[in-house]
């Protein structure tokens, strides 16, 4: 699913646009929002990475991070597997 729109509406927006601006321009249109959405994660990553070192530079720990996302990911299998200890009799049984 797809921003919470569905196939029925995508293709109705699909129409209005062929009918608004023409087979011919669509094209053109979608090079254009191509060429803005690239131009969008070029300055983001240039952000990012300006941020990056910046932090760097005043001495800023910009790992920490990588700890948080392990240390989730970590809790989050333990969880699981607690849940297929307690939810698997339960399974087998139905």
């Amino acid at each position: 699913m797809l921003l919470f729109i569905s196939g029925g509406e995508i293709f109705v927006i699909l129409v209005i646009v062929v009918m608004l601006f023409g087979a011919d321009k669509i094209p053109e249109i979608a090079r254009g929002l191509g060429k803005g959405m690239q131009q969008l994660k070029n300055a983001t990553n240039e952000v990012k990475r300006e941020i990056t070192e910046t932090a760097k530079d005043k001495g800023i720990d910009t790992e920490f991070t990588r700890d948080i996302k392990k240390e989730v990911k970590d809790i989050k299998s333990n969880l699981e597997e607690n849940i297929d200890d307690i939810t698997g009799p339960i399974k087998r049984n139905f």
